[in-house]
């Protein structure tokens, strides 16, 4: 008998916000089962994430800051992690466990950024930041979809989240039967939009809150149920006395801040305090974390990884991690932590838009303190809501929080201008199939941008593994779709919404720069393909492509390449 390790458990819903809990207070939102786990766990009442899907992932992943560790963004060549960096699923897969990923991963689609290079011996998930994005596979609709199984294709039936959890959960019990700790990495893409949601979850919101919230909140109320199964499943196999099980969520609220946002300000993508302080519930009763309680002190997600390395007893990897060990903490060996100032910043490098950042772009966190973007301070004990700027009443307070904030980004802000490279040629992966979601400079990844055509062209940062002869093919359309590059795409029409139709293009050529190669090629009024075929020495390139109307003009680049190498 192997010795008694814990199993652990981290669940991570998408855009639920602090206030999308009944147990936080909402009034008309029920989360029974959610708020029957908060009772029996640690709570972590002041406990921060980024304000969006990518940089937290990545931070809770490597327990290193986002500007350290790479994946900053959501998009545009940001969203992937250092793959110098071990994951969470690296450091359990390294002492024993098996690591199983089940649902959004959103830090790279391609080798070596896949859960599957990261530490996780099983995954069921989608590309990119969900279900409909530009990577994703065409015409999923959350139900009845097709997700990606250790990198092949596979059809699944059911609404998406039920799915993730019944993954999880026959893995879960796999392991136990061959006596194998385990490690369960279970991250919904719920409540993020499409709300797209079985209308029997829904129903109960009709009437109370406007449509789009309804279909938000019986999302979450799936998730709810979820949980409710999860908990059983525990209980029926003699798993939950020695099991850590962790909730947590991404980011601010994206849909139901006006409804209730727990006195908070600011929503998903905001520095404000309703931006990043998320719900996360703590529970493993053979651990010695003592009763269920409120966890003051100011945590970040990145702690996470250095604080499970400890409970687990894990053999730490020689990384300098941003988060610190909260263990001592849980288990009433001290009474506070260290004081420790935290920076929360994301965003790609470009000086305008959603999603930019640069220097003072920040929420810098101290104790009750909260100084954004560099010049505004909330004292968030007195002032919750972040309605009073007290900057001119604290200069002490503004300056040691600015101080801080300079030496940081002193260190890691030049990294948002390096981008990490998606591998070309290597054997884990080839053919390398690239969407717009990760073109550099040019926001692509949502499906009106592809349907709707975003009339614009990114470059793909490319490392290639090795020299020899590739074939490069373009097309508008992912190959599932089986469309010919210049036809439009119909109506999706799925089980709880639809997206509307692609638009055509007058395409009669296209065109593609590799490195210091330009090249153009004719392309025939029903070809799904333009199939280009150069050599490629080995090393970092770019790739660049546009699409050619008749008179050699550019439309669009081509938001779909899979670059093989054939030679």
């Amino acid at each position: 008998m192997r010795d008694e390790k814990p199993n652990v458990i981290v669940v991570l819903t998408d855009d639920q916000g602090y206030g999308d809990l009944s147990c936080h207070g909402n009034p008309i939102l029920q989360t029974p089962n959610l708020d029957r786990l908060h009772g029996q766990s640690l709570r972590l009442t002041d406990f921060h994430v980024a304000p969006v899907c990518t940089p937290t992932r990545s931070q809770l992943l490597s327990g290193c800051d986002a500007l350290r560790n790479g994946a900053t963004f959501v998009c545009m060549g940001r969203s992937l992690l250092d793959p110098s960096l071990p994951t969470m699923g690296d450091v359990f897969a390294a002492n024993g466990y098996n690591a199983g990923h089940f649902g959004k991963w959103h830090l790279g689609d391609n080798y070596p950024y896949r859960p599957q290079d990261r530490g996780f011996a099983e995954t069921v998930h989608h590309p990119a930041w969900g279900i409909t994005s530009a990577a994703d596979y065409f015409g999923n609709d959350y139900f009845d979809d097709h997700y990606r199984h250790n990198g092949a294709i596979e059809p699944y039936s059911g609404y998406c989240t039920d799915v993730w959890f019944d993954e999880a959960m026959v893995w879960m019990a796999a392991c136990q039967e061959r006596d194998e700790p385990f490690f369960a990495y279970v991250a919904t893409n719920a409540p993020h939009v499409p709300l797209w949601v079985p209308d029997a979850y829904r129903q109960p919101y009709i009437g109370k809150v406007d449509s789009d919230v309804a279909g938000f909140y019986g999302m979450i109320a799936n998730i709810d149920g979820n949980m409710g199964r999860l908990e059983e499943f525990l209980c029926q196999r003699n798993l939950g006395e020695n099991t850590i099980l962790m909730f947590m969520g991404d980011n601010g609220t994206a849909t139901a801040d006006q409804v209730y946002n727990a006195g908070m300000r600011g929503k998903k993508a905001s520095l404000y305090e309703g931006g990043h302080r998320v719900p996360c519930f703590v529970r493993w009763p053979a651990g010695g974390l003592g009763p269920a309680r409120d966890v003051e002190p100011l945590s970040q997600c990145q702690d996470m990884l250095p604080t499970l390395i400890d409970l687990c007893a894990l053999e730490k990897p020689a990384v300098a991690f941003d988060g610190v060990s909260l263990a001592p903490l849980w288990r009433g060996e001290v009474e506070a932590l260290a004081e420790r100032i935290l920076v929360v910043q994301y965003g790609h490098p470009l000086p305008s838009g959603w999603g930019a950042t640069g220097k003072g772009k920040a929420a810098v966190l101290w104790d009750k303190w909260r100084l954004v973007d560099g010049t505004e301070l909330y004292d968030v004990a007195q002032d919750p809501a972040q309605e009073h700027d007290i900057a001119a009443e604290h200069p002490e307070v503004v300056a040691t929080m600015a101080a801080h904030y300079e030496q940081w980004w002193a260190e890691l802000g030049a990294n948002l201008h390096q981008y990490h490279r998606i591998r070309v040629g290597s054997p884990q992966e080839n053919p390398a199939r690239l969407s717009s979601c990760d073109w550099a400079e040019v926001y692509c990844d949502n499906p009106t941008g592809v349907r709707g055509c975003v009339m614009d062209s990114g470059v793909w940062h490319l490392q290639v593994e090795v020299s020899g002869t590739y074939q490069i093919a373009l097309s508008r359309w992912p190959r599932e779709a089986d469309l010919a590059i210049s036809a439009p795409a119909p109506v999706l029409q799925g089980v709880d919404g639809s997206l509307p139709a692609g638009k055509a293009l007058p395409v009669v050529g296209a065109w593609i720069e590799i490195g210091d190669q330009v090249v153009e090629a004719p392309v025939a009024a029903h070809s799904r393909a333009a199939v280009f075929e150069l050599e490629l020495a080995e090393g970092p390139t770019t790739l660049q492509t546009w699409w050619l109307d008749g008179a050699g003009e550019q439309l669009a680049g081509a938001y779909y390449a899979a670059v093989r190498r054939v030679a």
